[in-house]
């Protein structure tokens, strides 16, 4: 069983500013000299995480980390504002033109696996190839799923956590209840519900408890920006077409990919992840048996790294 590789500091940090308003936080680790790869973080709003260093070999890999518009240490924190997908896919494409990267890898997880479909289907001659993990299609009846009417059927002593905030009579939409409270002026409304959100969504994560996980979501800071941001993003579909992830999944022909999805992904089923590598042949699915949705859980873990080292043997095969 492969671990994260040894904990790293990053060997370039800088602020970008990619309009007006909106200024990401952008780190680089690894080999300055190695196969780019871009780290595509999850919520959207949850920001990245020092773990998320260890996942590649830093003797192989130039990696490229960055909070999306509003996450994590980007600034103005959990601002809605020219916040949209498009936004931030034309993020992407900016901080690759600003590091001189002409193709990379991207390796994404939950919603950081939808931002990376997306970015790949759009730009598919700056892509390497991708390695995806718990993936998320954006599509109504996945939101659905763990908003509404699903996991709350696994979990109904967390769910009645996520509900108590809204009166009776809104809960027959939660997700557009929520939303109200999460952009109003009551702060305690607001932050009652970035709590249950947030804490909602930590809880469901992983197969069994896991205290890093939980504390990371327990954080206000976290929370406010996980919560106001995810329900933005989901009361709005994602600002996607019907479908359009795999409507436009033919781009990806002839791009190498890695898929690893936990058996027990309660977030995120595991039906997404076999749709995905149906509609693209090219991609090899790795389910994981003992697994839910984090990328700590150990056997997600042990993917990830092998296919860090798959994708890195694959590019550098093809550039030789």
């Amino acid at each position: 069983m492969r671990k994260l590789y040894p904990d790293i500091q990053p060997y370039a940090t800088q602020r970008l500013a990619v309009d007006s308003l909106h200024v990401l936080h952008v780190e680089e680790c690894g080999n300055p000299e190695g196969v780019p790869v871009l780290l595509v973080h999850g919520g959207p709003g949850a920001g990245i995480e020092p773990y998320h260093r260890r996942f590649l070999d830093p003797n192989v890999y130039r990696m490229v980390l960055f909070d999306q518009r509003g996450a994590g240490r980007s600034t103005p924190h959990a601002s809605l504002e020219s916040n949209t997908t498009q936004h931030l896919l034309a993020d992407l494409e900016l901080l690759r033109e600003h590091l001189g990267i002409n193709r990379w890898l991207l390796l994404g997880g939950s919603w950081g696996s939808a931002l990376s479909l997306l970015y790949a289907e759009a730009h598919p001659q700056r892509v390497l190839g991708l390695i995806l993990r718990g993936v998320f299609l954006c599509r109504p009846r996945e939101i659905r799923w763990f908003y509404q009417d699903g996991a709350g059927r696994v979990f109904p002593e967390y769910w009645q956590e996520f509900v108590a905030p809204i009166p009776e009579e809104e809960r027959h939409d939660l997700l557009a209840a929520h939303y109200r409270r999460l952009i109003g002026d009551d702060e305690v409304a607001r932050m009652a519900c970035a709590k249950a959100w947030s804490l909602w969504q930590g809880r469901a994560a992983t197969l069994g408890r896991n205290t890093h996980v939980m504390e990371f979501f327990a954080s206000p800071h976290t929370a406010v920006a996980l919560a106001r941001m995810g329900a933005h993003y989901f009361i709005n579909s994602a600002f996607l077409g019907s479908n359009q992830i795999l409507r436009d999944a033919h781009r990806l022909r002839g791009m190498p990919g890695v898929i690893v999805h936990g058996r027990y992904d309660m977030i995120c089923p595991l039906e997404s992840a076999f749709d995905l590598q149906r509609a693209w042949p090219d991609a090899r699915l790795e389910i994981i048996p003992e697994a839910g949705h984090s990328a700590s859980e150990p056997g997600i873990v042990n993917a990830l790294v092998l296919a860090g080292i798959e994708m890195a043997e694959r590019v550098t095969r093809a550039t030789s």
